[in-house]
């Protein structure tokens, strides 16, 4: 019975996880709409835009201290609803307050739904004893492909921003309650405490794994932000092939996601840092010095396929870090999510004025290969998961 409980765990957070992809993309996708709806000039319309991450970190620590009192599970229950409901928000609404209020929620609540998702699956990954992060990523990233294409569509036949965004959240909200009904906490025995037991000496520990988590969104809004631009303005690449590179992204990234746990069993997760790390920084390098449009796709390529196992490890590490606070380690692990998402679009845009966009992209190269130095704080110690952090292969079956 146990075990089903822990499959049936597994799946629901799972479907949470593709809920929120396809949620997020639609609203990131979609912002010309949006700005087009709510009739924002170009100057204000990137304060709207960073005001979302800002309100998502301060949502991500807000959990760190409601996790004290509630389960996790409880706060993915409720958040998942309301980002879905704001969500519908900014497409029914029109005005600008409304806008305020609906994109506030969104973030705030944003945050608190990364944040517990992410706990929920440490914890879930610390009872199965093997890697199974990346497979929870890849069905955030499953969900974020269904929900650009669903906005391409969107957008070719010209439907009003409630008319694509009602019928998913109308779906998409009900199935994530359904699937709530099986959301697993940690086992009581194995329940995380409120906090890392010394808080300095535990944020000096856990500043390594805040570093890659930022420097591998600065890679990932590099692309989402300036991949077509690049492709069309700087290699040449026609209006039509520059949107490509970042569907290109998305799949390599659903696939090396699809994979990486297969990767982190068999070699262990400082290997799979390192080789995602080296792929990630040699995709930018193929893209700075790219010599056409196919050049540099080629680099895009590498780069989801590098990128795509960071994120997810740099969670279960933190995990492994703390096994008897992985909640509060997750929390604030996740504010650099934000950071990074914060920094990497002007940091690349600013360079790329005052210097040139290929240089540009050196920038978040230098960034990753940082990683490496940083690779140790991925080794399997603690959280019971043994010396090389996964059991043998012959566990995976279930």
């Amino acid at each position: 019975m146990s075990r089903t409980r822990r499959s049936r765990g597994r799946i629901s957070l799972a479907v949470a996880f593709f809920a929120q992809g396809v949620v997020f993309a639609l609203l990131v996708t979609r912002i010309p709409a949006v700005q087009d709806r709510y009739e924002l000039s170009d100057a204000v319309l990137p304060a709207f835009l960073a005001a979302v991450p800002v309100l998502a970190g301060v949502g991500s620590v807000c959990t760190e201290r409601v996790v004290r009192r509630v389960r996790p599970s409880v706060v993915l229950r409720w958040a998942q609803p309301v980002v879905g409901l704001a969500l519908l928000g900014v497409g029914a609404f029109d005005g600008l307050v409304q806008l305020c209020l609906v994109l506030g929620a969104f973030g705030l609540f944003v945050g608190a739904l990364d944040a517990s998702m992410n706990m929920l699956g440490v914890s879930l990954q610390r009872e199965y004893g093997r890697s199974i992060m990346l497979g929870f990523h890849a069905a955030y990233s499953l969900g974020g492909i269904v929900g650009a294409s669903l906005a391409w569509c969107g957008a070719h036949w010209a439907w009003g921003l409630a008319e694509l965004y009602g019928p998913v959240v109308l779906v998409a909200v009900p199935a994530a309650l359904v699937a709530s009904r099986w959301y697993r906490d940690a086992p009581a025995e194995d329940a995380p405490v409120t906090q890392p037991e010394g808080v300095g000496p535990g944020m000096r520990l856990l500043l390594p794994l805040c570093f890659v988590m930022s420097f591998a969104y600065i890679g990932d809004s590099t692309v989402s932000n300036w991949s077509a631009k690049y492709l069309h303005d700087v290699l040449g690449g026609s209006e039509q092939l520059a949107t490509v590179p970042y569907n290109v992204y998305m799949v390599t990234t659903l696939l090396g996601r699809a994979v990486g746990d297969l990767g982190v069993r068999r070699f262990g997760a400082v290997a799979v840092v390192r080789a995602g790390t080296v792929l990630a920084a040699l995709g930018f390098a193929v893209v700075a010095g790219a010599p056409g449009a196919w050049a540099g796709m080629a680099g895009f390529t590498a780069l989801g396929l590098g990128l795509c196992v960071l994120v997810p490890q740099t969670f279960a590490a933190a995990g492994r870090l703390f096994p008897g606070a992985s909640d509060a380690a997750v929390a604030r692990l996740n504010i650099f999510n934000y950071v990074g998402f914060l920094v990497g679009s002007p940091l690349v845009g600013a360079v790329g004025d005052v210097w040139s966009y290929r240089g540009a992209m050196l920038i978040p190269m230098v960034l990753v290969l940082v990683t490496l130095g940083y690779a140790r704080s991925f080794e399997g110690v603690g959280g019971g998961y043994g010396e090389r952090h996964e059991r043998s292969r012959a566990a995976d079956v279930e």
